[in-house]
């Protein structure tokens, strides 16, 4: 079948400067919608039409995929043909009448303070638990993402004046701010522990290196939340996102703006930081009737 997805794909990584993640993730739902298109008798992806979305996105529907997923392969599917049409290999976009399910926004998952504390005070002071309380500040001071955390270099952080340098989504570099605890932790981190973590193995750049000296994973993140997670006897399980959210609820809660947290999370659209207003409107009538003389 010809269809040219390898040059979308390339186009995404070097024009559009897409994460590998986000990369492979488009290169999943467009494979699984060629195959389709294959399975409906078309030669060439140029050949499918509207109705041809119709009936995949119906399928996907039927076999109980969720609808922020059928979002998702929508928006793949679009930015997709968007391509084809603007490298001139088509004229009509066959997704320009597909409109995507409504979902149910979901509930924000975050952390109370005193939550928060609880975890925080999990680690103990041996190199690993060190590191660990490191990360967890961090995570809790910046609200960075897991795929940031783990690609922060040594050199990204500067201890000196209080930030971390990281690469967001598109490989947008943003500067943020490190809290006192989350610095004194980092401190404490990358001079008296780091350099043992990584002993034999000096080159190694990454600010967060796992117990042979080497970058930590993802895979290596989660389960470090987890298990803390569990010792700090946390009702629901403890993910990375669920101290990003945290981060975000409690700077609403304290008075920040929507455009700062926005900046500081790295959001593009600004309706991806306004979910968290959610969680805020309970605090907001709580203040309110406890101020006002009319409430």
């Amino acid at each position: 079948m010809i269809d040219y997805k390898n040059e979308f794909i390339d186009y995404l990584k070097d024009e559009k400067k897409l994460a590998k993640n986000s990369c492979e993730a488009y290169g999943r739902d467009i494979s699984e919608f060629l195959a389709f298109a294959w399975q409906q008798g078309r030669g060439a992806v140029t050949e499918v039409t509207s109705t041809d979305v119709i009936a995949y996105l119906h399928q996907l529907k039927q076999a109980g995929r969720s609808g922020s997923t059928i979002n998702r392969k929508v928006a793949s599917i679009r930015a997709y043909y968007r391509f084809l049409i603007g490298r001139g290999l088509m004229s009509e976009d066959p997704t320009e009448s597909i409109r995507s399910p409504k979902i149910e926004r979901k509930k924000v998952e975050y952390l109370s303070i005193q939550e928060i504390d609880q975890l925080l005070a999990c680690p103990d002071d041996s190199n690993k638990g060190v590191r660990d309380r490191a990360i967890l500040e961090v995570l809790y001071a910046t609200g960075i993402r897991v795929s940031e955390l783990i690609e922060v270099d040594l050199e990204d952080v500067n201890l000196r004046m209080g930030f971390v340098t990281c690469d967001g989504v598109g490989s947008k570099a943003r500067i943020v701010p490190l809290g006192r605890p989350a610095r004194a932790a980092l401190e404490n981190y990358v001079y008296d522990v780091r350099e043992k973590l990584i002993k034999g193995n000096e080159e190694e750049k990454a600010l967060f290196v796992n117990q042979n000296g080497r970058r930590i994973t993802r895979q290596g993140l989660w389960k470090i939340l987890r298990d803390y997670g569990r010792q700090a006897g946390l009702e629901r399980r403890l993910t990375p996102h669920t101290l990003r959210n945290s981060f975000a609820v409690h700077m609403l809660q304290n008075g920040a703006d929507l455009k700062t947290l926005q900046e500081l999370m790295g959001h593009d659209d600004i309706t991806a930081t306004q979910v968290y207003l959610s969680a805020t409107k309970s605090r907001l009538k709580d203040v309110y009737d406890r101020a006002h003389p009319r409430a």
